[in-house]
């Protein structure tokens, strides 16, 4: 993935950049530890080539929220499915502790179908 990009004041407040180093079983793990890292008021890039998956799947798409945006807009955007909207939810969770809670500059994970 590389160098992922972030709305700088969005999120909670924590420090600047980060650069990341871990181990993890999975895509999803990795991709969850960018977002939880990078939706942080004052994280404006996380730099994730140092994360390695020991059981690669297909990487995500990561969308960000833009204003107006909702969980079931975003779904019907990308799967043709507003209905598809807790698939965004589930995949977004801890981050996410309400489907009717995000905001914009919030970067989400978006499976793949």
């Amino acid at each position: 993935m590389g160098l992922v990009q972030f709305v700088l004041d969005a999120g909670r407040k924590l420090f600047g950049g980060a650069d990341v180093r871990a181990k993890v079983p999975t895509q999803e793990v990795r991709e969850k530890l960018v977002l939880a890292i990078g939706n942080t008021a004052g994280i404006g890039q996380v730099d994730d080539d140092g994360i390695e998956v020991t059981e690669p799947q297909d990487a995500s798409v990561f969308y960000t929220v833009q204003k107006g945006d909702t969980l079931s807009k975003i779904a019907q955007q990308h799967y043709g499915s507003a209905a598809k909207y807790m698939a965004i939810f589930e995949a977004n969770r801890p981050m996410l502790e309400d489907p009717d809670r995000i905001y914009p500059g919030q970067v989400l994970r978006i499976p793949r179908s």
